[in-house]
Formats: structure tokens, sequence, C-alpha cells
């Protein structure tokens, strides 16, 4: 699961400097000044974004993991030394990836909590960490200008670092691992040999930012998202292969549906749209919100579209007429993640309101009592079985909770959770 780096952007925004969105919408050069002064002051409204990033496993306030079929002594884990902005499970839900303002992506057992590897260590914020296809190996996206790929079960690099020339706002594998896709201010997107580091193309120009990209589900197509644009590839060629899909703001992100015909983006403009991917034509009307949306994914069938906004609501749309299937899934705070389970039955949510939220994706009844965190959450998503939610939250950790009663599997003893 990818975290767009301009949603981040976003959260650093209201927190640290409360722009407007006509700021936010700058040209390069503003946005590049913007992201290094919300970086200095958020960690200096954050304590724990200051001091030593770099320690392994935690402190003395380490969130516990206990294992729910027996009465074993509590573990700690999933604690980083700062905002931990996304977690994910590994294909086989055995392990979870976190990602952190700390420097380090960290490696997890998700039933006991121990951490399986060293820190995977950059030298600035990791913003996204996801498992490859087969789990066997990690890619993490960092401010250090590189992207990583590591033995997922030994935590050491099995290539040189992925060198872009700024920030790496995101990087993912192939759908069959070989390559990995990198996204970058530096303007450009890259695509790289998953087992030896060497790049395949030359760099996918874009004239500002990207904020995002993705293969498609067949491996042959990229897309990526920057300024007001996506704009789709040949992932062997690397020549532009539609016209550009056109926003009115900045572009968070983009992504295939499951059968790669269509495209989904999300922009500050208030809107997600769904195109056709081989000609950048609108499938549906614009997708509104009542504030910026900070991600969209289909549902794995591709019927419908799930959104996130800054508005404090989530929708779920029809993805063939852009009508809505259920009412807004309200939070108390602007939303940074929705997503489908596996079966597409249920949505998790993450918001500002210091809470994740399961629905029914067919009629947006709340299904559990608010999942309660405390602080600001980045992300949520479900394992790969649909049983267990893994959530980042601003205050440092990452839990697990059973998703079918909404009990969390990891007590904070810091003062986090219920």
């Amino acid at each position: 699961m990818r975290v767009a780096f301009s949603a981040i952007s976003r959260s650093f925004a209201k927190r640290a400097c409360g722009f407007g969105e006509a700021v936010l919408s700058t040209r390069t050069s503003m946005i590049s000044a913007r992201g290094t002064l919300l970086l200095l002051i958020a960690s200096l409204l954050n304590p724990q974004l200051s001091g030593d990033t770099r320690s392994a496993g935690g402190g003395t306030n380490a969130p516990r993991h206990h294992d729910g079929r027996t009465d074993q002594a509590p573990t700690p884990a999933l604690r980083h030394d700062g905002v931990v902005w996304s977690a994910a499970f590994s294909p086989d839900g055995a392990r979870i990836v976190t990602a952190s303002w700390d420097h380090t992506a960290r490696v997890w057992d998700a039933r006991s909590g121990r951490p399986l590897t060293p820190p995977l260590g950059h030298d600035g914020v990791v913003w996204s960490a996801v498992f490859s296809p087969d789990g066997s190996r990690v890619v993490t996206a960092s401010a250090d200008k590189t992207a990583r790929v590591w033995d997922a079960r030994t935590g050491q690099p099995l290539t040189p670092p992925l060198q872009h020339d700024d920030v790496v706002s995101s990087a993912a594998f192939s759908p069959d691992g070989s390559r990995v896709i990198t996204a970058s201010w530096d303007e450009t997107v890259r695509v790289w040999d998953a087992r030896t580091g060497a790049r395949l193309l030359p760099p996918l120009k874009h004239e500002n930012i990207v904020n995002d990209a993705a293969f498609s589900p067949d491996g042959s197509r990229i897309v990526s998202a920057s300024d007001l644009t996506a704009l789709v590839w040949d992932a062997r060629t690397g020549q532009r292969l539609a016209p550009p899909m056109q926003h009115e703001g900045l572009v968070n992100s983009a992504a295939f549906s499951p059968d790669g015909t269509r495209v989904v983006t999300v922009s500050w403009d208030g809107t997600a749209r769904v195109w056709e991917a081989k000609t950048s034509r609108p499938v549906t009307p614009p997708l509104p919100h009542a504030g910026w949306v900070t991600s969209a994914v289909f549902s794995p069938d591709g019927a419908r579209v799930v959104t996130a906004s800054d508005d404090a609501t989530a929708r779920v749309w029809d993805a063939r007429t852009g009508r809505p299937v259920t009412p807004p899934l309200r939070h108390g705070g602007g939303v940074h993640s929705a997503r489908f389970s596996p079966d597409g039955a249920r949505v998790v949510t993450a918001a500002d309101d210091h809470a994740a939220r399961v629905w029914d994706a067919a009629t947006g009844r709340p299904l559990l009592p608010p999942l309660k965190l405390d602080g600001p959450v980045m992300s949520a998503a479900f394992s790969p079985d649909g049983q267990r939610i893994v959530t980042a939250c601003w205050s440092g950790a990452a839990q697990v909770w059973d998703a079918a009663t909404g009990a969390l599997l990891t007590p904070d003893e810091a003062g986090g959770g219920p």
C-alpha cells in the first residue's frame, strides 16, 4: 500500500502552518521551499520527531502486542521514534512493514509484534515501505533522495541505493516483482531492475514534482501523478501512451483499476476522476468532495471507487456511473485514507479525529465502534485475509486490530488506544 507524498504534505500544512489551498497549489520552487519549512516546523511541534532517530526496538513506552490465542506475556512492538506514515501487511499476512519519520522502516512479526530485522535505515524521513509480491523484499522511499530494496528476512540491502536528485515520494514493485518504480521531486519517474538496481529506462520527465507512480496490473504500463495531471507511459519503452488526465489542482495520486482499463486520480481541486486508461477520456463525471481529496482506490472487482477527503468524509462511488453508492462515511476530521477489504464488503478509513473506522461498503453503515488512537491516523489497511487491520499513527506507533470485533491486539501502554 502506497502513501501519497502530497497527502503527507497536506497533513504538515494543516498542523504546522495552516497554509491555504492557493499557496499549496504553487509551482515547484514554492513547493520545495514549503516542504523544507514544514519539515522543520513539524519537528519543533512534535517532540517525538527530534533526538536520536535510529535506536532499535523502541524504549520502555513501546506498545504491547498480545497473541490472541494464548496468555503469553506481551512483547514490545510496532513503536518508532517519530510519526509512522504507513503500515502494510506482507502478502501472506505474517509480517508488517512500517515507515517512519525516524529515518527507518521496520519489519515486524504480525502476531507477536517482535521486530524481525534490524531497522532499515535511511538518511532522511522514510515516506513509504511495501513488500514485494512474493514477500521476500521490501522497497522504501525516502527524503534522502533514494529508494532502497531490502531483504525482508535479514534487513540487508539487496541493491545499491536507487538515486534521484531530490526527495523520493513513492516506490513500488512491478506485479511480477522484477522491477521497481520510483517517483521524485526531481520531476521524474524512474524504472529500475529490482535485482541489480540498474536503471532500465531513461527518466520519465514531468514539468513539476511527481507525487506518485504505479504499474498497471499486468506491468505493461505506468501511471504517474504530477502537478495538475496524470500521465500513462509504456513501462518497457518509456513512451507516453495517452494525453494528460487533467485536473484543476495538484494531483495527489493515480491508480489503475484491477483490469487495467481505467485510472482513478485524486486532486486538491476537490475531486477524484475516473478515466479510460487508453484514451484519457473521462468515464464518469468528477467525484466531488467539499475539500482536498487525499486518496482513491478501486474495489477488488473494479465496480466501485472509495475516496477519502479533507472534508471529514470518505465516499463510495459507482465506478461506471459516478453515482454515490452509500451516504458519506463521516469522521470528525480530515480522512487520510480509505481502503476496501479483500472481498470488497467493507471499507476501513483513517482520519485526523484519532480514529479508524470500519464500514459496510454496500450501505455505509458503521460495523464497529471507532478504533481509537492517541493521534491522527495516517493510514489503515486490512490484512490479506481480511481478519485484521493495521493502523499507522502520528503518535509514533502502528497497531493491529481484530477486524471483526474491533479488539486492539497491540494495546499501547504509553497511553494510546483504549
